[in-house]
């Protein structure tokens, strides 16, 4: 597994991280299944994970705590988030923050999942949603500056809305803000545009999250995919996105190279990106993890094959069902 700097906080990280939001209470989703998945991870060189106290409140939490304590002699890096207190995705620009993230609900809500990961301290902290309307606020740039002085978290992240990059770039400007975490594969390239470049400048370090758009990426999905109602792919997949995610998806077949996989293809032009620090594709099966994390091994894709991807961009706005 190679691994890269994480921005200016200088962790060495692998690029392949491990999404664990499946780990929460997806359908087909057991803890016996997904400890075995996260250990067989570590073993072939995975180190960064990510989670958050909304994935099964705490759930996904409680089980990268139980492997961390485990592999006290591995140097492992716990990034986590604070859901919004309205319990609304994702942030709107007329929220106030004292609806999303008051002082006390910040510090709370961290001190909550450090007794889920049952950890001294927590890596990475990232708030679930933003809107860039907060960014100047004292509150929680005071609040973020005592629990990183109090050693309760060493950086503090953004993770940002769907589809809307750009929705942080004044926050990150302030210099508080150490990592972004962002939607970012073969149709969501829009972030190369405007938010990168100053992740770049500021030595921000970038997490590229959904790198296979929520499954239509790996190639297996078809218009007869169905989820349970509780599953929220069963909403984001809906009568106005499967189809055209499906049909997006085959156009793109004729590209994957002989001998791999459509989900190889994703990881592969992502880690083609030297501004990305990481990519966290969610795992929750041991052959899952064996197949994603050797896309490390195989690096990028040639620049050729990478020009021929951006033809496949697709840019979108937020919509009810993306939330």
């Amino acid at each position: 597994m190679k691994q890269r700097r994480f921005g200016r906080v200088g962790w060495q990280v692998s690029e392949i991280g491990y999404g664990m939001w499946g780990m929460g209470g997806w359908t087909g989703s057991d803890d016996a299944e997904s400890m075995a998945s996260l250990q067989r991870a570590v073993e072939l060189g995975c180190n960064f994970f990510d989670t958050a106290w909304v994935y099964g409140d705490g759930h996904s939490e409680r089980l990268l705590g139980e492997l961390v304590r485990a592999q006290r002699e591995t140097r492992l890096y716990v990034a986590t988030k604070i859901p919004p207190k309205n319990q609304k995705w994702p942030a709107r620009p007329e929220y106030r923050l004292d609806d999303v993230f008051p002082p006390d609900y910040i510090r709370r809500l961290t001190e909550a999942s450090l007794k889920n990961l049952g950890l001294q301290k927590i890596d990475l902290i990232q708030f679930h949603v933003w809107d860039d309307s907060w960014a100047e606020d004292e509150r929680w740039q005071r609040t973020i500056d005592d629990l990183k002085r109090e050693g309760v978290v060493q950086a503090v992240g953004l993770s940002l809305n769907r589809w809307e990059p750009e929705n942080g770039i004044q926050t990150i400007r302030t210099g508080l803000i150490d990592a972004v975490q962002v939607i970012y594969n073969i149709f969501d390239q829009s972030p190369e545009d405007r938010l990168f470049p100053v992740c770049r400048d500021l030595g921000v370090a970038v997490i590229a999250r959904v790198p296979f758009d929520e499954g239509t990426l790996t190639g297996k999905l078809t218009e007869a995919s169905r989820w349970p109602k509780e599953d929220w792919r069963s909403h984001y997949f809906g009568p106005a996105n499967l189809k055209a995610s499906v049909e997006r998806a085959e156009a793109l077949r004729p590209l994957v190279p002989p001998g791999t996989t459509m989900a190889d293809l994703a990881l592969r032009f992502i880690l083609s990106n030297a501004d990305v620090s990481t990519v966290i594709p969610g795992m929750r099966k041991p052959r899952h993890v064996d197949a994603n994390l050797a896309a490390s091994d195989r690096g990028g894709l040639d620049a050729g094959l990478i020009e021929r991807l951006r033809a496949y961009r697709w840019d979108r706005l937020p919509t009810p069902w993306s939330d």
